[in-house]
């Protein structure tokens, strides 16, 4: 079919409640009041079939109109790809999307509708286009999309089926279809020509959406209502007694009795699974940027503090041990600690277990550039920062134990002598020489060094490490922040490696952004407050805070009826992969609830608390009715002994459905309900008791 545009001039109903007969030629742009339609160039509609679309446009504020258009469909009708294009009026330099497109194959599927935006600014002037939820809220006979191409300056909407490449990309796939019906689809615009707005971009679309859908629907009840600490409770439960020959490792390292959760366990390792445990990953135990022993240990040893519990007690204390038994080496140590794995055959079938911990080695994260072999992985700085960071935090909260703050301070001593001149901390480190790798040396990574420098610095008031983490402050918001070069392991090299051989430091030319991760955003985040709080340097606050409103980006805002669990609250991960109610939403929680505090925003407090529930969501249990329908479709042998399991996210590949698409077979410990817990505990005892109750009030 030939494409036609229709955007000199397209049917419009204006003021149809005094005007009801009457129509006329206009164009969109003419209908916009003056303070919008200067921003733009052009809106370029297709048409769908041989229907033209009625307009209708609504002037919400002086720089804020919503447009909708309606095709009244009489027959079946058959077309792949229907788009909306907006050109605008100036050229710019800076562009944002919630997904990447790199070539014009691609698509930003509703499956990344989180905070659905396109952002563009440049000359002075600021374009937002948001697609219309409370439409798409009803439900669509077609996918919706987005698109951003920077080079031809065109921003797009659209509707298409998809289907999934790499991981996760989306491509427009044939085959869509329109039944006679009313079609409505729409969009917001808002622009700005504030140097505020310019300068943070995503405050006022982040703030839109949670005043308009996200505040709302959280003070309903979601995405959930119930006590925190119910889950909890589930949560230790599991881990030490229902599944508690798969999950608690305990064993003597140098004599000292020590323990944690494995790394992962999989739904054979069920005590309701009817066949032979077969293990997914090598039996293990993480201190890593991801999943760390030693943080879920501290919120295990809250909990046990708060309900008098000895035996999970003993069971918390055994982590911190565990954690200080990893040999340090000129300062620097590993992440892991493993058990040599081995396959048997039963009954004709291979399954792989381990040879217990007998055999144990240390290694790194085999989350890298270099090497799948854990016991090859370079020395991570980044995983040792956030270990080293967890012990003064344990230190600072729970125990006085020297033996915490020496070991810290050891590698904090040996992390200074390989600062850059710039200020940057190395990505990986050799371990045969110490020094510094190829890799991500002068990245966001950084920012987790800061945070923990300037603990040890609060606690000791030792000032040679102020200093060089100002510095190092100094040179991620000179040369991460402004690009949105968000690049860390995670971004490259876990189970979304797009890029990886071509784009690491580059932008993807198309959209005119990097491949990035909100797992830097977090970190430098909470530097930025932790820098404030040091200096009372409020530059420090205000970049937080524009990192911050980045980050709450990747926030879920609503709750889309295509996915089949509560979302509200929840994150994904990054601009090429698929997940939601990501299990980092429980490390982000409190950073978010402290900005909050710090610039009294209610609005930070109520996301604050929904990423802290949202951590819950997946967990299989009767207090989660939707959740646990989706996972007994998925494994129809769970029952109650399962109560607590909990998938890291949901729909990780970019595709759900009704029948249990988009349910995991794992639970890692540490990333997923064990991290939720400690998160709550955290909170808790940083909070007060009577924190979420008055909140509940208030609302």
């Amino acid at each position: 079919m030939k494409k036609l545009f229709y955007y000199i001039t397209i049917t419009a109903f204006l003021f149809a409640s005094s005007c009801k007969d009457v129509d006329r030629e206009v164009s969109i742009l003419e209908q916009f009041p003056k303070e919008v339609s200067q921003f733009l160039s052009q809106i370029e509609v297709d048409p769908l079939g041989s229907y033209e679309p009625i307009v209708t446009v609504q002037k919400v504020s002086e720089n804020m109109v919503k447009v909708r258009l309606e095709f009244d469909i009489k027959d079946t009708l058959r077309q792949d790809d229907w788009q909306l294009g907006i050109t605008p009026n100036f050229k710019p330099d800076f562009h944002w999307s919630p997904h990447l497109t790199p070539t014009d194959e691609h698509i930003i599927a509703q499956h990344a509708f989180r905070a659905p935006a396109l952002i563009v600014s440049g000359e002075g002037k600021q374009l937002v286009v948001m697609p219309d939820i409370d439409l798409l809220e009803k439900g669509s006979p077609v996918k919706w999309y987005m698109d951003l191409d920077a080079p031809k300056n065109r921003l797009t909407l659209g509707l298409s089926d998809y289907k999934v490449e790499e991981h996760v990309l989306y491509k427009r796939k044939e085959g869509a279809v329109y039944l006679p019906q009313k079609l409505e689809f729409g969009f917001t615009l808002m622009v700005s020509d504030q140097q505020e707005d310019i300068e943070n971009p995503w405050r006022k679309p982040v703030a839109y959406y949670w005043k308009k859908w996200g505040g709302p629907l959280y003070e309903s009840g979601q995405p959930l209502d119930t006590d925190l600490e119910t889950y909890v409770e589930h949560t230790y439960n599991w881990a030490f007694t229902n599944w508690e020959e798969a999950v608690w490792q305990e064993f003597e390292l140098e004599g000292k009795k020590v323990g944690a959760p494995a790394f992962i366990v999989n739904v054979t390792q069920s005590p309701n699974y009817p066949g032979e445990v077969d293990q997914r990953e090598f039996l293990s135990i993480w201190n890593q940027a991801w999943f760390s022993s030693l943080r879920s240990a501290s919120g295990l040893y809250r909990y046990a503090r708060r309900t008098g519990n000895n035996a999970l007690l003993e069971k918390a204390e055994m982590g911190k041990e565990l954690a200080l038994s990893f040999p340090q080496n000129q300062g620097f140590f590993k992440g892991l600690i493993a058990a040599e794995m081995e396959e048997v055959t039963i009954d004709g079938q291979t399954y792989n277990r381990s040879k217990g911990w007998k055999s144990h080695y240390f290694g790194n994260s085999n989350r890298n550039p270099y090497t799948w072999d854990p016991k090859m992985a370079p020395y991570h700085v980044l995983d040792m920062s956030w270990t080293a960071y967890l012990m003064l935090t344990w230190y600072e909260d729970l125990e006085k134990d020297p033996r915490l703050l020496h070991y810290a301070t050891t590698y904090a001593d040996a992390l200074l002598k390989k600062q850059d001149e710039e200020g940057f901390f190395p990505g990986w480190l050799s371990l045969d020489t110490f020094q510094p790798m190829q890799h991500l040396n002068q990245s966001p990574e950084t920012s987790m060094s800061v945070t923990f420098l300037l603990k040890l610095h609060e606690l000791t008031q030792d000032k040679k490490y102020l200093g060089p983490a100002l510095k190092a402050m100094e040179a991620v918001t000179k040369e991460i922040v402004p690009s949105g070069r968000w690049e860390d392991f995670e971004t490259y090299w876990s189970c979304s490696r797009y890029g990886s051989e071509t784009l690491v430091g580059k932008k993807v030319e198309r959209n005119n952004m990097y491949k990035q991760n909100n797992l830097s955003m977090y970190w430098t985040a909470e530097a930025l407050l932790h820098c404030y709080g040091a200096t009372a340097d409020k530059k420090y606050l205000q970049l937080g805070q524009r990192t911050l409103d980045e980050l709450l980006m990747t926030q879920a805002a609503w709750q889309p009826p295509y996915l089949y669990v509560g979302t509200l609250g929840g994150f994904g991960v990054m601009n090429a992969d698929g997940e939601w109610n990501d299990s980092r939403q429980s490390l982000f929680s409190e950073l978010i609830l402290k900005y909050g505090e710090e610039l009294n925003n209610g609005e930070y407090t109520q996301r604050g608390l929904a990423a802290l529930k949202a951590s819950f969501v997946m967990m299989y249990c009767p207090e989660n009715p939707k959740t646990k329908e989706q996972w007994e479709l998925k494994w129809n042998f769970f029952g109650e002994k399962d109560y607590g399991f909990m998938m890291e996210n949901y729909g990780h590949g970019g595709i759900t459905d009704e029948k249990g698409i988009g349910i995991g077979e794992f639970t890692i410990y540490d990333w997923g309900n064990g991290a939720a817990s400690e998160a709550y505990n955290r909170i808790r005892d940083h909070f007060g008791s009577d924190y979420f109750l008055n909140l509940q009030n208030k609302n």
